[in-house]
């Protein structure tokens, strides 16, 4: 597989050194030095791009890609309010794309607990109350976190009375900051708490809590390796293929 990585950091770096462990060729990096050689001519050859960027550059990049036929592996977060565009480009153009907002294998079986147990949570009426905290190193650009987000729309389809969520603490730099409780949370909505302190790569916890007991759903990323292979497994799977895919997708 000839590969492009789209997004030279800590993330673009792990992504490299799987690849070549697994044998692939890096046939181009592209970061903010080069950002003008995303094109045509320098993608000519690639199998796939894998995209782990900026909020504001992702739809960009993603459409470039698609437009001049890379298949690509994206999991920046912060942007998908346009995800569904790049995605009807996709189809439209014969493409591949797959998008996660989060590439490990524990995160997305969390994912699917979570629903479970939502529908779970909804039998027993308003016992309980329901929030997510999601903690991130100080360099993330984003809050809340896409894992998060998902998270709450796990939440939202499948356990009655929640509409939507809110967010505490948005952009916060340290945890010091940290909003721990907020009043004004409207009851039809799930509170998301960002917290941004040292090198964490990630912790989500879902908390459920009444007045007797408190029931949590937590997973921590204990390094960025994890979600590097999993990006990389998403690039092999999507070698090839046709179509919109998430990790759902792969699981199966």
């Amino acid at each position: 597989m000839k590969a492009a990585i789209i997004g030279y950091g800590k993330m673009g770096r792990e992504i490299e050194r799987i690849l070549k462990e697994r044998g692939h060729d890096v046939a181009l990096i592209i970061d903010q030095e080069n950002a003008g050689e995303l094109d045509a001519a320098h993608l000519e050859g690639v199998d796939v791009a894998l995209e782990f960027t900026t909020p504001a550059t992702a739809y960009d990049n993603i459409r470039t890609c698609l437009e001049c036929g890379v298949a690509v592996v994206s999991g920046t977060t912060g942007w998908t309010d346009r995800l569904a565009e790049l995605q009807t480009l996709c189809r439209e153009r014969g493409g591949a794309l797959f998008y996660a907002s989060n590439f490990c294998l524990g995160v997305n079986l969390m994912f699917r607990l979570n629903r479970q147990l939502a529908a779970l949570m909804g039998r027993v009426g308003d016992n309980y109350q329901v929030h997510i905290e999601e903690v991130h190193h100080t360099q993330k650009k984003d809050a809340p976190s896409g894992t998060a987000i998902t998270l709450a729309e796990g939440i939202i389809e499948n356990l009655p009375g929640k509409a939507g969520w809110v967010n505490f603490a948005p952009g916060i730099e340290h945890a010091a900051n940290r909003v721990e409780h907020s009043e004004d949370t409207p009851a039809d909505c799930i509170e998301i708490r960002s917290v941004r302190e040292g090198m964490v790569p990630g912790i989500h916890t879902v908390t459920y809590e009444s007045e007797d007991d408190i029931l949590e759903l937590r997973h921590e990323i204990k390094n960025r390796r994890t979600l590097a292979q999993g990006a990389v497994v998403a690039a092999e799977f999507l070698c090839g293929k046709q179509g919109v895919y998430g990790m759902d997708d792969l699981l199966k």
